[in-house]
Order: C-alpha cells, then structure tokens, then sequence
C-alpha cells in the first residue's frame, strides 16, 4: 500500500504501473534524482495535486 510518507523511488521500484499514473497527473519528475528521497506527499504539494484522490487512484490501480 501506498502511503503520504512513500518515497516516490521505491514506489516506482515496487510498483512499475505507477510511473504512468503519476505521469499522466502531471508528476513529470518520477526520474529526477530528488524523487528517489522525496514522498508523495512532498512531490504531490509541489505539483498543487490533491494527495488523497492521488493515493485513492494508485492504491486501487496496484
């Protein structure tokens, strides 16, 4: 399960579907090398994106 406080690295390391979920919600940096020590939570606030309709979609998609 996803949480607020998974590093946006080891989600796209555990979960490869992912990738696409947060590309197409406009989280274009999951290959930035910040993303491999940054959470959710953290990349959601930058991106002005609703964090809990994030984890709702990439918890039921994987």
């Amino acid at each position: 399960m996803i949480t607020k406080d998974s590093l946006i690295g080891d989600i796209i390391m555990k979960y490869p579907k992912a990738v696409e979920i947060l590309m197409n919600n406009g989280m274009g940096c999951v290959g930035c090398p910040s993303s491999q020590i940054e959470s959710i939570d953290q990349a959601a606030a930058i991106h002005g994106m609703d964090i809990e309709k994030l984890l709702e979609e990439l918890n039921k998609a994987l």
